[in-house]
């Protein structure tokens, strides 16, 4: 289930030198969490209950179409390696559509992405939705 590299972009920087492929205009590049995103959420403390918890309807419905729409899909967990296993076959079993996963995704929230590529930052509130477009005030670096 990995990304389709088929599908990247060759890009060059002003020296005309190779640089990091991008996505096709249009396509975006989902990285979503697990728990308390796309279900309740289980601490990797308890993993017995990560077999039983339910999706959130409207996030398996919402990830899918986002895949579907041909977009890419990767859940960015807190889980650890240990817990891979578990966690995809959780994911098949819902019937979420996915290119990959990233376990081990640090602990404690209060996240800031630093990258040489766009990044925006959604962060779930309870109901997953389209998104829409709404202007706030972000960190940046100095110019």
């Amino acid at each position: 289930m990995a990304t389709p590299e088929k599908d990247l972009e060759t890009t060059f920087n002003e020296k005309g030198e190779l640089i990091s492929p991008v996505l096709p205009a249009g396509v975006k590049n989902f990285l979503i969490d697990i728990d308390g995103t796309v279900c309740d959420d289980i601490p990797n403390e308890e993993p017995e209950r990560m077999s039983t918890c339910l999706p959130y309807p409207d996030a398996l419905r919402i990830v899918n179409k986002w895949y579907e729409d041909g977009h890419i899909i990767t859940f960015f967990t807190s889980r650890t390696e240990e817990h891979r296993e578990i966690t995809e076959e959780w994911l098949n079993r819902h019937n979420f559509k996915y290119h990959g996963m990233l376990m081990g995704k640090p602990r404690g929230g209060n996240y800031h992405w630093i990258d040489n590529h766009i990044v925006k930052a959604t962060r779930f509130k309870g109901k997953f939705t389209d998104l829409i477009v709404k202007n706030r005030d972000v960190e940046v670096f100095n110019d």
